[in-house]
């Protein structure tokens, strides 16, 4: 979901939702009534249509402002269709700092929660920002990407606990093989869990599976010398027992986790390249086959949704904060904004070192500065989202040579004018 300005509309009422994983409570307030309804709305997609419908009827189609702590979810899918609600995405810590204004003791419910995201709409929307859809590529590249991500984590967390597993009876495979998410180490342990059971089977077959994995040669009569000298780890029946059901298990699901991310590697790559931004984000230094997509969703497709380099670079959280009261002065890195953006340009940033001269050169003057590897990688995020935001207004590739040309012709040199604008000593690592 992109984000875009409010129209300028006069709202028939303003809703604010509650929303839950069973039921919704509303609160409803008619412009230039005083009273406030309640109520309670069933999470079903019958009852969600149901209730919009009633609205549309009851205001004649004029537009409704609805206030949700959701960008995206089951609820605002299912709002989002409806032409005459206009959705407001409230901050769940917006809504809680405004609750307790009036509730310091921290009390709520559902229904005073929907009374209270309804006065964030109907009195502060000024700060609120309208909801929209970006474009069905975009949205379900971005939908790809997110999971990519998740399943990545999930298969580095079967991984950790088959390592962990590997280490109390089978340590052997740690050191004889390069990772545990090998195909050949899967397959390996889901056939041969322990030591024993490898041993026990003729050394023909364990040399025939090695070379059916692509094993070279030499490595394959290297593994063959090291299984022969091996002894077993522990000889505690109950360790192994349990090996022999776990281990198996745990390399099934690292196998069909490679073979899931290997899948959304080929479908987030064929509609990247479809994507009409594509070509932009694959001219950025450093931005390869993984990360072309992702700069691709942190952007967007409405040229509308942000204003600024300046708004990017605080929303996905490469911006500082700054706090000051009285003397004391302090700069740190944002907590509330999106990680999986501000690890996209976190990560972009650092890959950039490698493949740009002045980035290189930028990122050696932050830690000549003093900062740490974390912080000058951010700093040069910063600069980053800068170079880029601009390439994405003008809908231009990036182009090093002409910006190396346009800092020389400003007379200013690489290394030593890209300062992180208000971070102070900010180095808290990242």
């Amino acid at each position: 979901m992109s984000e875009s300005k409010e129209p300028v509309l006069t709202y028939a009422a303003c809703v604010g939702l509650d929303w839950g994983s069973q039921t919704h409570s509303w609160a409803l307030q008619e412009t230039g009534k005083d009273k406030i309804e309640t109520g309670e709305l069933t999470h079903t997609p019958e009852a969600l249509e149901q209730w919009a419908r009633s609205l549309e009827q009851r205001f004649g189609g004029r537009p409704v402002a609805v206030a949700l702590e959701q960008t995206r979810g089951a609820v605002v899918y299912a709002l989002s269709q409806y032409a005459h609600l206009v959705l407001y995405p409230v901050n769940c810590t917006a809504v809680w700092g405004y609750r307790k204004v009036f509730r310091p003791s921290g009390a709520t419910d559902d229904a005073y929660d929907a009374k209270v995201i309804l006065e964030l709409v109907r009195d502060k929307r000024e700060h609120l920002r309208v909801l929209r859809p970006d474009t069905p590529e975009t949205r379900t590249l971005q939908f790809l990407v997110e999971r990519r991500r998740c399943w990545v984590d999930e298969r580095t967390a079967f991984s950790n606990r088959l390592t962990d597993a590997l280490r109390q009876s089978f340590p052997q495979i740690l050191d004889w093989f390069d990772s545990v998410q090998m195909p050949m180490v899967c397959d390996l342990l889901e056939r041969w869990p322990t030591l024993l059971q490898l041993k026990a089977e003729p050394v023909i077959h364990v040399e025939k599976f090695l070379r059916s994995h692509g094993s070279p040669a030499h490595l394959v009569q290297r593994r063959l010398e090291l299984l022969a000298n091996a002894r077993p780890a522990t000889h505690d029946e109950a360790v192994l027992a349990m090996a022999k059901i776990d281990i198996p298990q745990q390399a099934e699901m690292i196998r069909h986790l490679n073979t899931t991310i290997l899948q959304l590697n080929k479908e987030i790559a064929d509609r990247a390249e479809k994507h009409p931004d594509f070509a932009i984000f694959d001219s950025m230094p450093g931005a390869g086959d993984a990360l072309v997509p992702r700069l691709i969703v942190a952007f967007g497709t409405d040229r509308q949704r942000y204003t600024s380099a300046e708004q990017l670079q605080s929303f996905s959280g490469i911006a500082p904060v700054t706090e000051q009261s009285g003397k004391q002065h302090i700069v740190h890195w944002r907590w509330a904004c999106p990680k999986f953006l501000r690890q996209t340009f976190h990560e972009w940033a650092e890959k950039s070192v490698q493949y740009s001269a002045w980035a290189h050169a930028y990122y050696d003057h932050q830690r000549q500065a003093g900062k740490t590897h974390p912080a000058a990688i951010r700093a040069l995020a910063f600069k980053w989202i800068r170079i880029a935001y601009r390439c994405w207004v003008k809908k231009e590739t990036y182009d090093e040579a002409l910006y190396l040309k346009r800092i020389t012709e400003r007379h200013r040199p690489v290394a030593k004018n890209f300062q992180w604008k208000n971070c102070a000593g900010f180095s808290k690592a990242g």
